[in-house]
């Protein structure tokens, strides 16, 4: 669900406090020709142009990356030394510039890129390539001139982006990917944050968190967000109909000004989580839905049937995922919003679900083999007017859906002693009621329906 790349790509020369600005052609050729090769280049001399023009390196599509804090950017080497990111289309003047402006869409902080001791060509270093140019070129020179850019913190996030591919190549990587994971439904005691330090391929990836505050970790909020009650509906609905884990996205608009994120449709997935054969066809008509209704992907939701609704650690690698993704498609920061349904948990209050929206603060940038900090996000939640005839339709396409299931929910049989579970659906919805009133005899059709779906 990226944006389309721009027509005319962008050219991003900013690559922040280390930046290693690209020279121009004349500058370059004033150098090599003051005393030829025997003359000392300075760091900022050897390019990448430099490289190319000496046949260290060859241009070629995807032939760089980056990893950074388990994220991979991939890039193209142009002819001229250049670079264009694969994702979006930017053009960047050098590896630094690159490599800070990648560094930045996953951890804001960053104050510059490494380039060079960064980027990769074909798995190796480029700091590599220059060392190996001024061996052949200019064996006496200093080499502190390379290693200075040596950056201990980049090669432990390249070490953590191999092991987490490693440990993760089959979990849930994208958009697309969260529509076919699968979770075991057991009890999960939760675990405090502090007490994960290092990521550890031997933790059950399904570990629950216990949410923190922004203000915990010296944060404010940095955005607003509101959400419609008939999203709350919808997807509540959704998540009571199966005793399996529900996956869907949300819909709504973004407003850099106000910073407000208004989530005003839910899309609820109809297909099986293990069903790959269906995952993309699905995600291509939420895609559909959404351009038709002029809104845009603004998150996601899933459902913990019988557990509390807390991220595990998988879902808080998830969600860092989603972030990068819906800020990688364009230049400026938009938020992407979290949310975890526990319909069925006995530690709830009452009948309603619990509903939990959250985000995922990258950890520190001196700890970056850390997992993600899941926080607690506050919303506003804004009473519709009424039920609309898209949420009713949608309502009936789950039923037809998960109707000959064998794990949808027998809403016959008893929630507790006193309370079936068609009481149990009708009491949560009823905490996300529009204005209306005439809602109840509405989704009485609804609830019919689920009377016969056994």
């Amino acid at each position: 669900m990226d944006s389309e790349p721009p027509s005319s790509p962008q050219v991003v020369e900013d690559g922040g406090e280390e930046d290693e600005e690209e020279l121009s052609g004349g500058e370059e050729a004033d150098l090599r020709s003051s005393s030829g090769r025997g003359s000392l280049l300075t760091r900022r001399g050897i390019t990448l142009r430099v490289l190319l023009k000496d046949g260290l390196v060859e241009p070629g599509d995807g032939v760089l990356a980056i990893h950074y804090l388990g994220k991979n950017f991939v890039g193209d080497l142009l002819n001229d030394g250049k670079i264009r990111w694969v994702e979006t289309g930017q053009i960047f003047n050098s590896p630094s510039a690159w490599a800070t402006h990648c560094k930045r869409l996953v951890n804001p902080a960053k104050k510059s890129g490494c380039g060079w001791a960064s980027v990769r060509y074909r798995g190796q270093k480029l700091v590599q390539y220059k060392t190996t140019w001024l061996h052949k070129y200019q064996p006496s020179a200093d080499m502190s001139l390379v290693s200075e850019e040596e950056d201990d913190e980049d090669e432990e996030e390249g070490k953590t982006a191999v092991q987490a591919e490693e440990k993760n190549k089959n979990n849930k990587p994208g958009l697309n990917d969260v529509v076919v994971s699968r979770r075991t439904d057991r009890e999960r005691i939760p675990v405090r944050y502090c007490t994960l330090g290092t990521r550890d391929a031997a933790r059950d990836p399904h570990t629950l968190v216990e949410l923190s505050a922004f203000s915990a970790i010296n944060r404010f909020q940095p955005f607003n967000v509101a959400v419609s009650s008939n999203v709350l509906l919808l997807m509540d609905f959704h998540c009571h109909l199966t005793s399996s884990e529900v996956v869907g996205y949300l819909g709504g608009r973004w407003d850099t000004n106000t910073q407000l994120l208004t989530v005003l449709r839910a899309f609820p997935c109809r297909t099986r989580l293990a069903d790959r054969d269906s995952a993309s066809a699905v995600e291509e008509e939420i895609c559909q839905n959404l351009f038709m209704r002029g809104l845009s992907l603004v998150g996601w939701y899933h459902s913990h049937p019988r557990g509390p609704a807390l991220p595990s650690l998988q879902d808080i690698d998830s969600q860092m995922d989603h972030q990068l993704r819906l800020q990688g498609s364009n230049n400026g920061f938009q938020p992407c919003l979290g949310v975890i349904c526990g319909p069925y948990y006995h530690g709830n209050q009452g009948v309603a679900s619990t509903i939990t929206p959250f985000w995922v603060v990258p950890p520190p940038e001196q700890r970056p083999n850390d997992h993600g900090i899941p926080v607690a996000v506050e919303v506003t939640y804004v009473q519709d007017n009424f039920l609309t005839s898209d949420v009713l339709n949608e309502m009936m396409l789950l039923v037809d859906y998960y109707r000959t299931a064998p794990d949808i929910v027998h809403f016959s049989q008893y929630w507790c002693p006193d309370t079936t579970m068609m009481d149990k659906i009708k009491g949560s919805l009823s905490c996300h009621a529009p204005k209306d009133q005439a809602y109840s005899q509405i989704l009485e059709h609804v609830y019919s329906q689920l009377s016969c779906t056994h």
